[in-house]
């Protein structure tokens, strides 16, 4: 699938007041400084279009960004990242709130993205996160990010970890891609999933 259209729609901090649920959505989230802008900004080959930041924690709502128009129109959504320790109680509370009932109440939303740092051994909060979405129902992938520099692949040592360690708690592993957003590594095989779920949704909506 080619990304021959990608727009800024809006921001919401409700669920209710996000875009209308007319068109397959699949969100993205992570932990914060993932890499999670530059690879929305590879995905969509539209440098600039998800504001990238020194400073983890800048999403701080639900961004809707539409990709493509007519019968191929689909929602990208930048999610806010989990885990900034930094960004006050009371603001942390809020975007958990919202994310929750995003995920869990969005009726378009086909599937969730979990963007994880493929130099980093596995992380207790994204294994917890995907025990909530798993525990939940809602459908989710993996992005390990960030893969130039190490072996890539399901022959990889850190995937093998990550795979050992999800092994204690699943039965079968996530879907799984590798991408480096220097690189424009995993690019298509990310639009090519996209592609076939939101052919699966258009034809089930019908």
């Amino acid at each position: 699938m080619l990304v021959k259209h990608a727009e800024f729609i809006k921001s919401s901090v409700e669920l209710s007041k996000c875009p209308n649920p007319t068109l397959p959505e699949f969100a993205f989230i992570g932990r914060s400084n993932v890499g999670k802008s530059s690879l929305i900004n590879m995905i969509t080959n539209k440098k600039g279009l998800a504001k990238t930041s020194a400073t983890p924690g800048k999403t701080q709502a639900i961004n809707h960004f539409l990709i493509n128009k007519d019968h191929e129109a689909w929602f990208l959504v930048d999610l806010p990242g989990y885990g900034y320790a930094k960004s006050a109680k009371t603001n942390r509370k809020k975007w958990e709130k919202f994310i929750r009932d995003y995920l869990l109440n969005r009726e378009n939303l086909t599937c969730t993205f979990v963007l994880i740092d493929y130099r980093l051994d596995p992380q207790k909060i994204d294994l917890e996160f995907m025990q909530w979405l798993g525990e939940n129902s809602i459908p989710f992938v993996i992005v390990f990010t960030k893969c130039e520099k190490l072996s890539i692949g399901t022959d990889g040592v850190k995937f093998k970890k990550y795979a050992e360690t999800l092994a204690e708690t699943w039965e079968s592993l996530p879907m799984c891609f590798f991408t480096s957003s220097t690189h424009q590594i995993g690019k298509e095989d990310i639009l090519s999933q996209i592609n076939e779920w939101r052919i699966e949704a258009n034809k089930n909506a019908h």
